[in-house]
């Protein structure tokens, strides 16, 4: 039950926001037990966003995690993202912040896991 939200400063064209689904859908397999098949992704496109006092192309993405995971799984995730944002938007990776997030209480269909 992984949450990924992406807010941008930058446009995103419907075409790019499949390619950073989908990708991400893959990405969160680094997370063990984690898969597409439970993951929603949200994309902020031309979000104001300032990092470092401008508004040079940059992110803020955020993952929630229902659970937990290791350090290591998050660094893997951190690198994968940082890919996927500079591949499709060209958002350098040292103007992108990923924050994580875990919980053990998560709702679903009218009640929590």
């Amino acid at each position: 039950m992984p949450f990924i939200n992406v807010k941008t400063n930058t446009p995103v064209s419907d075409d790019k926001k499949q390619n950073i689904k989908s990708k991400l859908g893959q990405a969160i397999t680094t997370i063990p037990g984690k898969s597409e098949a439970w993951l929603m992704v949200g994309i902020e496109p031309e979000y104001d966003l300032w990092f470092k006092g401008d508004k040079s192309p940059a992110a803020m993405v955020e993952v929630s995690v229902y659970g937990g995971a290791s350090s290591g799984a998050f660094a893997k995730l951190t690198g994968e993202i940082s890919t996927i944002l500079g591949d499709e938007l060209s958002i350098p990776a040292n103007r992108i912040y990923v924050r994580y997030g875990c919980t053990n209480d998560w709702g679903w269909n009218g009640s929590n896991f």
